[in-house]
């Protein structure tokens, strides 16, 4: 596969992963290495990475416990620290190996520890893959809302092996793939076609979506690098999605949704809105409802439940004003930026989800 570039750096993809990693090295020679991985990724990924290694530098393994609620500003303190006592400089490279937990939050460490350091990212899930290789978003949790803390920072290069995607249980994988579907259906409807009957993909149909998805996001992040237009499309299905999935972080009552899962279920909800703003056809509504439950299930969001996920929406990153901005669809590929919704519309788009 041709590898992309992005910005100033390059996604390289397969076996030309380690080509080019290693020649990196060899031309840049960074003084000392360090690994961030979860106990996870030390496991299973580690190994096969550091035996396709060719360098003389010192390489130190730093292992951070997995999952969403360790993505923290507590966290990168430890991470800066260990650094600091593992004596990290300015020359050092930090190569973040796993999934968007990891790549977030270790370019972020990096890209504040002594005012910037280089790093790599090599993505290991579906999810990390397709949304956290092109864009050069860093950032951490604050408390159960997501990224509200981190930096634009390009990494020196992405490698995407497909190979680590063994590595991963299927929850994980269909997680990713609500990602795939986003870009589908607000960009590529040929995607969307491609994924709808996502049991049907392959190995090598995974490989395509996987280059297909970097492409999108690519081409979107080279013309809005910040998110003042084109980028916004990247949202759609993540207002309602990010607070659901807040919301069940964050109650000791319900179990926590995977990003996808959650994305799923604002996509249906989003899709709805747009139904009933824009007429958006109720037949691709429909459509994108049986599809997103049968890849995903149904989850149960009680009325209950409607005041504290509303009450979410409002620490939104997209917000301006105090007015809650939904990305909405006239269409697939046609969208609408900046949108806001009634209360009442999304209550009757989460009796819809559930109904």
């Amino acid at each position: 596969m041709k590898s992309i570039k992005s910005d100033n750096y390059f996604i390289h993809f397969n076996e030309n992963c380690y080509t080019e990693i290693n020649l990196y090295l060899s031309n840049n020679k960074p003084t000392k290495m360090f690994l961030l991985v979860d106990e996870n990724t030390h496991e299973y990924c580690a190994p096969k990475f550091l035996q396709q290694i060719e360098t003389v530098a010192e390489i130190e393994i730093i292992e951070i416990e997995s999952g969403e609620i360790h993505k923290n500003i507590d966290t990168c303190i430890g991470l800066w620290e260990t650094l600091t006592e593992l004596g990290a400089d300015r020359k050092s490279l930090m190569i973040n190996l796993g999934g968007g937990v990891i790549t977030d939050m270790g370019g972020f460490v990096a890209s504040t520890f002594k005012r910037g350091i280089k790093f790599i990212n090599i993505p290991t899930t579906l999810l990390s893959m397709v949304d956290a290789s092109a864009g050069g978003k860093t950032g951490v949790d604050l408390g159960v809302l997501k990224n509200q803390v981190g930096v634009f920072s390009n990494p020196e290069m992405v490698l995407i092996d497909s190979s680590y995607l063994s590595t991963v249980t299927d929850r994980e994988i269909r997680s990713g793939m609500a990602e795939v579907i986003k870009y589908g259906v607000t960009y590529d409807v040929n995607l969307w076609n491609e994924v709808k009957d996502f049991k049907e993909l392959n190995n090598s149909g995974i490989d395509l979506v996987i280059y297909r998805s970097i492409e999108i996001k690519n081409e979107v992040v080279l013309e809005d690098p910040k998110e003042y237009g084109l980028r916004k499309i990247l949202n759609f299905g993540h207002t309602l999605g990010h607070a659901i999935e807040s919301y069940h972080l964050e109650s000791d009552q319900k179990e926590n949704l995977t990003h996808g899962e959650a994305i799923a279920i604002g996509m249906i909800t989003e899709s709805f809105i747009s139904y009933k703003l824009f007429d958006f056809p109720k037949d691709i509504l429909e459509e994108i409802k049986e599809k997103l439950i049968t890849i995903y299930g149904k989850f149960s969001i009680e009325k209950s439940d409607y005041a504290p996920i509303i009450e979410l929406l409002k620490h939104d990153k997209k917000n301006t004003s105090g007015h809650v901005n939904f990305v909405l669809l006239s269409d697939l590929e046609k969208f609408k930026f900046n949108c806001q919704v009634s209360e009442e519309l999304i209550i009757e788009s989460l009796n819809y989800y559930q109904n």
